[in-house]
């Protein structure tokens, strides 16, 4: 991809499944790759094997949903690797369960890791951005805040929430020279698809009838999704911004 070389990338949730995928990807392309996680061993482990493969990359403990430890983190990759180009708001989580049957407390955390995270990396990066007059942000949001999804509720409603909050965000600062899109995956191999489908009751038959409605007739894999994310922040894709693009094997389409 063209203009990926020597530029410093932060991606959130990178220590494993999706987000260990894409900063591999991003460290291929070229870039410096600021690996944030809540769980210190992933993110240590990505950013080794991003170094034993050649590249340059930096660890950083966080839990997104305090932005006063998003701003201390971002500020650690930046001390290292040097101003960020472009930011991958990937991390996230879910707990399945009818919304009649969840509560207050599990909506907060939803909340606060799916779209305050984006958020709170949002207002620690996008100033120098501004100041520079260049960036690319990719959000990695879901299909099922295009589609909605049953058991998904709130969710749904953060991805929701974070595909509009970037379309409004991109006419703000496409002025800039900052783009920022969204990639909506399908249900896809994760540990954290895992752990929905565990949280369901019926796993197995949860998984089965996701393959089932998916036409290419096979779940989505982590490496189907750092292709779109590294095209996104190339400039490649220089003139392309407040757009949603869907990964699903065709699951959802639209257009």
């Amino acid at each position: 991809m063209r203009g990926l070389g020597g530029k410093t990338a932060i991606v959130t949730g990178g220590g494993g499944g999706i987000g260990r995928a894409i900063c591999l990807r991003l460290a291929a392309e070229g870039c410096a790759v600021g690996v944030l996680d809540l769980a210190d061993d992933a993110a240590r482990a990505v950013a080794a094997e991003i170094m034993t493969r050649g590249g340059t990359a930096r660890a950083v403990t966080v839990d997104i949903a305090d932005i006063a430890a998003v701003r201390t983190a971002t500020a650690a990759v930046e001390a290292a690797c040097g101003a960020s180009e472009i930011l991958v708001n990937n991390a996230g989580f879910d707990v399945f369960k009818p919304f009649l049957e969840s509560n207050p407390e599990e909506w907060e955390r939803l909340i606060a890791v799916n779209f305050k995270g984006p958020l709170n990396l949002l207002h620690a990066v996008l100033p120098g951005m501004v100041a520079r007059r260049r960036g690319r942000v990719v959000n990695i949001a879901s299909d099922a805040a295009r589609v909605g999804s049953s058991g998904e509720v709130v969710y749904s409603g953060c991805k929701g929430a974070v595909v509009a909050m970037g379309k409004a965000l991109a006419r703000e600062v496409a002025g800039s020279g900052i783009t920022i899109n969204a990639v909506c995956p399908g249900p896809t191999d994760t540990a954290l698809l895992a752990r929905v489908a565990q949280s369901s009751g019926r796993p197995e038959r949860l998984l089965e009838a996701f393959r089932r409605a998916i036409p290419m007739r096979r779940l989505g894999q982590p490496d189907d999704i750092p292709g779109l994310v590294a095209f996104l922040a190339s400039d490649d894709a220089a003139f392309l911004t407040g757009q949603v693009i869907s990964v699903s094997g065709g699951l959802t389409m639209n257009g």
